[in-house]
């Protein structure tokens, strides 16, 4: 692939709002690339020599969190420089500090995190034991207030402020809310730090909880998949073979990149880095074939954060979902294959109406013939399709991702340019840990919100106040969550929206009648559109740094590309057929649902587009919304009003152009 700018780098690791991560001189970075080598090799060998659920979390902790306090800037230094009127150091003198050492106080921090998560493993049983009985001696107390502060200042360096601040204010809670009223609906009846601690520190319903495990089960096992697939050089095939698929019409550019997004989201699963590693390729392209800089940047966000909403891989959140409903992974897949049919048919609806607005042309790319890459390069998709046959035939996602990611590794041999020595095996394996180390701070961090929403019951207080505001009301609850999971996003990431919404606005949507599967899937969905929601957008932000256009007008086209991502799913829960678009319900309600919706994403296109008037794209619009209430009479009215839009739009242009 071609090499990204420093700007461009910059932005990957600033995924989900990270922190750059250091610098390492050499022998630091060989010393984190063979510890983040051996957890990955450990997280292999578990797959198949499985160890107690809390056991591996703290092993797998045990290593992680030290990492992020050597790899991760604890970014207090222009603080302190300006606390200390010290002047900032110059831009050569920045630019010579190659390598950064991590500092004593890093050190100091590495430490103590390994102290306390090993120190529970020397004696698991009877550490839990006290756990049960409430009985835990001074030495367990203080272990856990000191992994509780190293997990907030891993999430402060990973994440930034937002998240630890949220975390913290619900420790308050925990303890302060004792002092409330017990009549208030958030009041409770107040617990102590011992009481606290054991919550988050003893079980599996505080650090070492859901998220916690599927950080170290699901999320690295995809990341060192990912890993091995961009080492054997499938990242180059799929950009080829994208721009080898559509070479021809003047829409091919941008159905090029969205098709391209799509297949590197199955090696990042990052909206923001496929956004970059993509941009990095395609922005030339679409510079060439006529777009401007702002359409092209929406292209790029929608392509990029596409990468999270469609199977194979998903996001992280979408692991979780698995394991809040007991379901197997493959089920969870099942959910977004309809969505994720949908979603991309409205880009590429979008873009063949602004290749005309426009007037994009095609570009001649010197890239061979598809049948030429697919029999040279074809066995890249032999591991993805794997994935989805063992699951299918009831192996675990754990032991599926397993078995594909030795595949891809023996079919690395395929390629001599890409062939995986030993070297490239340890690179594989140590990027697939550092991958995770952000995730991995922010899933056990969102130990502390799970815990302390459990311990006090707080999730169903807060739930009856989001009904009691909703009045009862199964759409104005839905449009409030909607907002609620989008005004979270813009704060935390993506995975840790998930969680605090699937605890606190779940409940709520619950109550009024909604399914498990379709609550969690529409916080799903909204939590990862918070990448291209404005004012943050991060995926948007990233594209208009390649390309050089404006960042809100980015914004507000990403936004536009992706419209049917934020409309269908209030379709899961508004409508009883909703569940079909899930891929629940019998064939035919599937199908018939399916194809509704379609017109539906089509109606917006039309309603979004500029080619039409104001008329009938109004027209577009309220039909649209019609139809996605899936339910016989809103499906004929909309019929009717989208049939009228266009009856509105040809007479329009015929008197417009007689000829």
């Amino acid at each position: 692939m071609t090499e990204l700018s420093e700007r461009e780098a910059a932005l990957v690791s600033a995924h989900e709002q990270e922190r750059p991560a250091r610098r390492l001189g050499r022998p630091l970075k060989l010393g984190v690339w063979v510890m983040g080598g051996l957890l990955s090799a450990y997280s292999l060998v578990v797959v198949f020599r499985p160890v107690e659920a809390i056991q591996h979390r703290m092993t797998f902790l045990a290593v992680a969190l030290p990492l992020v306090f050597l790899c991760y800037r604890s970014g207090l230094a222009p603080l302190w420089r300006r606390l200390l009127r010290r002047p900032e150091p110059a831009p050569e003198q920045r630019g010579e500090r190659r390598a950064e050492w991590p500092s004593g106080a890093d050190w100091a921090l590495a430490a103590a995190a390994l102290a306390v998560l090993v120190y529970p493993l020397l004696d698991i049983d009877g550490f839990r034991d006290r756990g049960s009985g409430a009985a835990l001696t001074d030495v367990d107390v203080v272990a856990g207030i000191v992994l509780t502060v190293l997990l907030l200042e891993a999430v402060r360096r990973t994440v930034g402020w937002s998240f630890a601040i949220i975390c913290i204010i619900f420790l308050l809670y925990a303890y302060y809310g004792g002092y409330l009223p017990i009549d208030w609906t958030i009041g409770h009846s107040g617990f102590d730090i011992a009481q606290i601690v054991s919550q988050l520190y003893t079980g599996t319903e505080g650090f070492f909880g859901v998220p916690m495990q599927v950080a170290a089960s699901y999320i690295i096992l995809f990341t060192i998949y990912g890993a091995v697939l961009d080492h054997s050089g499938a990242s180059r095939f799929f950009i080829d073979l994208s721009f080898a698929a559509f070479r021809r019409s003047r829409a091919a550019p941008g159905r090029t990149v969205t098709t391209a997004g799509f297949l590197l989201g199955t090696v990042s699963g990052s909206g923001v880095a496929t956004t970059v590693s993509l941009g990095s390729v395609a922005w030339p392209v679409l510079r060439r074939a006529g777009y401007p800089r702002e359409p092209a940047g929406g292209i790029l966000a929608a392509g990029g954060i596409g990468a999270i909403l469609s199977p194979p891989t998903l996001g992280a959140a979408a692991f979780i979902i698995a394991e809040y409903l007991g379901v197997s992974y493959l089920q969870v897949l099942l959910y977004a294959t309809i969505p994720t049919l949908l979603y991309y048919l409205g880009i590429f609806l979008a873009i063949e109406i602004d290749s005309r607005r426009f007037g994009t042309h095609a570009v001649p790319v010197d890239s061979p013939g598809v049948g030429r890459l697919l029999l040279r390069f074809g066995y890249h998709f032999s591991s993805l399709v794997l994935i989805i046959v063992l699951m299918a035939l009831d192996r675990s996602a754990f032991q599926s991702v397993a078995i594909a990611t030795a595949v891809a590794f023996l079919l690395s041999f395929l390629d001599p340019a890409h062939r995986m020595g030993p070297r490239r095996v340890g690179r594989a394996l140590a990027k697939g840990t550092l991958e995770v180390l952000p995730v991995t701070a922010v899933c056990a961090a969102a130990g502390i919100i799970v815990g302390a929403i459990t311990l006090t019951g707080l999730g169903q207080s807060l739930a009856d106040i989001i009904v009691d505001i909703g009045a009862g009301s199964l759409v104005l609850t839905t449009v409030m969550a909607a907002v609620a999971v989008l005004l979270l996003g813009l704060a935390v990431p993506v995975t840790a929206s998930f969680i605090i919404a699937a605890v606190i606005i779940g409940p709520a949507l619950f109550e009024l009648g909604v399914t498990r599967p379709e609550a969690y899937m529409f916080v799903f969905y909204y939590a990862v559109l918070s990448e291209v929601s404005p004012p943050t957008a991060l995926s948007a932000v990233a594209a208009a740094a390649i390309t050089g256009g404006n960042t809100y007008r980015t914004m507000m086209m990403a936004w536009r590309y992706t419209l049917p991502a934020f409309l269908v799913p209030f379709a899961f829960v508004l409508t009883p057929n909703g569940q079909a678009l899930l891929f629940q319900g019998p064939i035919g309600t599937v199908l018939l649902m399916t194809a509704v919706s379609a017109v539906a994403v089509a109606a917006l296109a039309m309603a979004t587009g500029g080619l039409a008037a104001w008329p009938e794209r109004l027209l577009a619009a309220v039909a649209a919304v019609l139809l996605l209430f899936l339910e016989p009479v809103p499906i004929v009215a909309g019929l009717a009003t989208l049939a009228l839009a266009a009856a509105v739009h040809l007479i329009r242009r015929r008197r417009r152009d007689p000829a």
